[in-house]
């Protein structure tokens, strides 16, 4: 059982733990001590076990974790099984290349809808995903379960759409504008993602090494 109050820090290392345990299912590994999925993801076993506790008991002592169990249970809290709506505004580059190879499912989301204002695009498909008419959005909104919007449009209309959409009820957004969209409503859930921050970091690392 979840408990109240986890940090974001926890949350962000699920993903991590949640994909070096479906590699280390791949090697055919079938139970691992703390320590020795820390020494696998650079992490301290202590920090591990911290990080689990947030959730429930995992493991037992002597034994350490079941690696399909534990990615099954770590999946759960992460949603995966959840079957999430997604749709997409924008599929120029980014968004194309983003409905080609990300993949969508894995992470528990199926990609129902994608949405263009160039009439060359809309009508089309990207990897069996059909794109409409921008002009179609709302009524689609109106008419489906939609729990996840990706923004791959200018920045210039960013926020304006996101506080649309939040007004038609949409309460998730992976934003891919590059700027921080935000909202006021406490429900609404933003992953704003910036691929400068992560090349900067990587500057800084590279010049203080």
């Amino acid at each position: 059982m979840k408990k109240e109050n986890v940090s974001d820090a926890v949350i962000r290392r699920l993903p991590r733990y949640y994909r070096q345990l479906t590699e280390l299912c791949s090697r055919g590994v079938v139970r691992i001590s703390s320590h020795s999925l820390g020494q696998e993801m650079n992490i301290t076993a202590s920090q591990i076990r911290q990080d689990l506790s947030c959730f429930g008991e995992f493991g037992q002592q002597g034994y350490g974790y079941n690696v399909e169990e534990l990615l099954t249970e770590i999946g759960h809290i992460l949603g995966v099984d959840n079957n999430h709506h997604l749709i997409m505004i924008g599929v120029g580059n980014l968004g194309h290349a983003l409905l080609q190879g990300f993949p969508f499912t894995q992470a528990g989301f199926s990609v129902d809808a994608a949405f263009d204002l160039s009439p060359a695009i809309a009508g089309t498909e990207v990897n069996g995903v059909p794109i409409y008419p921008l002009e179609e959005l709302d009524e689609y909104v109106k008419n489906h379960s939609v729990d996840v919007v990706v923004l791959t449009i200018p920045q210039s209309v960013a926020q304006e759409t996101a506080d649309h959409l939040i007004r038609t009820g949409v309460r998730g957004f992976w934003n891919f504008t590059n700027i921080e969209l935000s909202s006021g409503e406490p429900d609404v859930k933003i992953e704003n993602i910036h691929f400068a921050d992560s090349l900067l970091t990587l500057s800084y690392r590279i010049a203080n090494r």
